[in-house]
């Protein structure tokens, strides 16, 4: 009888106690951030790989702050949060550039020898550039390079 005396007691006591609140500390964040809260895209560009270049090919590795590279296009898309989008690269200032859609690094393979740019545009889905960087390479004449056994 005691046992379910007490067993009485505590039910009571939890039920007239109000339900517990969460503090502030445990509040989460929302999710997703308004666009306009949140931090501008960076690019962060690296010197071009020196083993590949020394063989005549580009490889520029890079990261992204605030931004997430991939394969969407369009005004719905750039309004998503956080910042998606695509690089534009050019080469040379010449008459192409091309949509990059991956973080995979940007390989140039087929430039003479010499010093070259590469161009680096970060771009929303509807090719609005965020930021801009310049790679600047010179690429080592593979022909007249001795060759190794």
């Amino acid at each position: 009888m005691r046992l379910l005396s007490r067993c009485l007691l505590i039910t009571a006591l939890c039920c007239a106690m109000p339900p517990a609140q969460a503090s502030p500390v445990d509040e989460q964040p929302p999710a997703i951030l308004p666009l306009a809260s949140e931090p501008s895209p960076r690019l962060v560009p690296y010197a071009p790989l020196p083993e590949p270049l020394a063989r005549g090919v580009v490889i520029v590795q890079f990261r992204t702050e605030h931004f997430r590279v991939m394969p969407v296009f369009g005004k719905t898309a750039s309004e998503v949060s956080p910042r998606i989008g695509h690089l534009h690269v050019t080469v040379d200032d010449g008459p192409a550039t091309w949509a990059h859609t991956s973080e995979d690094p940007i390989i140039v393979v087929g430039l003479p020898a010499g010093p070259h740019r590469v161009k680096l545009e970060l771009a929303d889905p509807t090719h609005k550039i965020l930021a801009t960087e310049l790679v600047t390479v010179t690429v080592p004449d593979v022909k007249a390079a001795p060759h190794r056994h």
